[in-house]
């Protein structure tokens, strides 16, 4: 597995395995076939109501924790958002069966982000969450986060795909040390991703699928990627994009596809910022 340095020296897979969508009840047979393939890096969070399930997946695998990467997330937190944040924290890892994550992030930058991002350092440095980042956050947002405080994010996962290709967000992210992870790598199929004729085209000179492209072309962007399916055939043929490399003119036609706009949602319409702020978990 090729795997990328984060800025404080951990070594995290370019390639890991999402679970956003997958009912609770599918959640744990889905890790399991995921870590046979192959898998080490799982991705969760505490909005997608499946910790537990990852855990379990986790805990009856038989694999040795040092060598998974989990990942978890922090939903918007109520006033006092550090104490919040916390408790949070300790209820995902109680869900998840661990004593701690490799990465938590930062799943909104919504309420007070400050005091959640100050909580999140408290945790890394006691060893909770080895490393610590956000999720969903444009370039004016990240920076405000590292000039104010005293860890610069590890990560920030943000929707990147073929059709929204965040080329400026990435090089900010290069000069101050925070690696870019995509999330909606597929764009869920939208735009006929799975079929578009340049993707299925430069598959076919490699002998692979569009999708196979789509992770291969994030790898080469240096992209950590983390694709869902609950098919375990569908998860092998993920796992299988490190025996190719696309070339510079193919990489150039899938530049050309960037539309530079959100397939999903805009974190800047006031009505999306509004619904996700007020958003509460069940406890």
């Amino acid at each position: 597995m090729q795997t990328v340095t984060l800025n404080n020296g951990i070594e995290m897979p370019i390639l890991g395995y999402g679970v956003y969508q997958i009912p609770p009840d599918q959640t744990e047979q889905a890790v399991a076939d995921a870590l046979t393939a192959g898998y080490r890096l799982l991705d969760t969070a505490a909005a997608y109501g499946n910790e537990e399930a990852v855990g379990r997946a986790i805990k009856n695998s038989g694999i040795p924790r040092e060598e998974l990467f989990v990942t978890t997330k922090l939903w918007v937190q109520d006033a006092p958002a550090q104490d919040n944040t916390l408790r949070a924290l300790e209820t995902s890892l109680t869900k998840l069966g661990l004593d701690h994550v490799d990465l938590y992030l930062m799943h909104q930058p919504y309420g007070d982000v400050y005091g959640q991002w100050r909580a999140m350092e408290t945790a890394n440095r006691e060893g909770l969450a080895k490393a610590i980042g956000v999720a969903n956050f444009f370039p004016d947002r990240l920076l405000d986060l590292i000039l104010n405080n005293q860890i610069v994010p590890a990560v920030n996962q943000i929707e990147t795909h073929p059709f929204f290709q965040r080329t400026a967000d990435q090089a900010l992210m290069r000069e101050h040390g925070v690696q870019h992870q995509s999330w909606g790598g597929f764009a869920e199929g939208k735009n006929d991703l799975f079929t578009h004729p340049v993707l299925t085209e430069i598959g076919k000179a490699h002998e692979k699928s569009a999708a196979q492209v789509v992770l291969r072309w994030l790898i080469q962007r240096d992209i950590v990627t983390i694709p869902k399916s609950v098919s375990p055939d569908r998860m092998a043929q993920n796992f299988d994009v490190f025996d190719f490399a696309l070339t510079d003119r193919q990489m150039t036609q899938i530049a050309g596809l960037d539309t530079g706009t959100t397939l999903f949602f805009d974190h800047h319409d006031p009505e999306m910022v509004a619904w996700l702020s007020k958003r509460r978990l069940d406890s």
